[in-house]
């Protein structure tokens, strides 16, 4: 899956080891063209090809399934009940950043959305003009000046960089889905969470496709770009030629 947000899963931290080693054996893209926020870029480009086989061959299909049998309302409702997951993890990230006001909205929009939005199902925190504001800890540390570090692609789980590759473990352990016990109910939220992730990115997959553009720079400019945009200060931490911005 290329053009995604990461959810988190099972496979993210047994990823993030493979892909660091891999990327260190890859070596780094020189010349006046090169991107300076994607030293990795031939490395980058690969893991993107076999990801892309992967979701043409697994993901995707599961996923128009998915978005062609379930009604509207329903996938909407899922897509609610992981955002308000989200929304807890927000809240203590907010807080280590100092971002009272911020901390202060996630916490309500969780607390209203759990207690009236039947477990988040409802997006009512929204309708009352609280606006989701994504933070993980990545943003964090990023908010205290660490630099993001090379933009890198993980093994099926998409964009990101070396910097929220590293804290990987640390937003796992914040995810609230990892709570679920049994674990083969903890399990299937992580699927479903995929599954439904992905359905939801089916639209801009078909415009990728469809554009006549390079979609591996397409993907990585979105991808840096809307990160950027989710940093608290619009920057959370630029790379060490001070020209890399903040992802997502």
């Amino acid at each position: 899956m290329t053009l995604t947000q990461h959810p988190v899963s099972p496979l993210r931290t047994g990823g993030a080891a493979t892909a660091l080693a891999a990327a260190l054996l890859s070596g780094c893209a020189t010349g006046p063209g090169a991107h300076p926020a994607d030293p990795l870029e031939p490395y980058n480009r690969a893991m993107t090809t076999f990801n892309e086989r992967v979701d043409d061959a697994v993901l995707k299909p599961v996923a128009t399934v998915y978005r062609d049998v379930t009604p509207r309302p329903l996938r909407t409702g899922v897509g609610n009940f992981f955002g308000n997951l989200g929304d807890a993890w927000t809240f203590v990230n907010s807080l280590l950043q100092l971002r009272g006001r911020e901390a202060y909205d996630s916490l309500v929009r969780f607390n209203v959305n759990t207690v009236f939005g039947l477990g988040g199902v409802l997006d009512i925190a929204s309708e009352m003009g609280l606006p989701r504001r994504k933070q993980d800890f990545g943003l964090t540390l990023g908010r205290w000046g660490v630099p993001t570090g090379p933009y890198l692609v993980l093994p099926l789980l998409g964009p990101s960089t070396v910097r929220d590759t590293a804290v990987l473990p640390v937003d796992r352990w914040g995810d609230l889905a990892r709570q679920a016990d049994p674990v083969s109910a903890r399990n299937a939220l992580y699927g479903l969470r995929i599954v439904d992730k992905r359905a939801q990115l089916l639209g801009a997959g078909s415009v990728l496709d469809s554009a006549a553009l390079d979609s591996y720079t397409f993907t990585r400019d979105v991808y840096l770009g809307v990160r950027n945009r989710n940093a608290p200060d619009g920057r959370a931490g630029a790379g060490d030629d001070g020209r890399l911005s903040d992802d997502y």
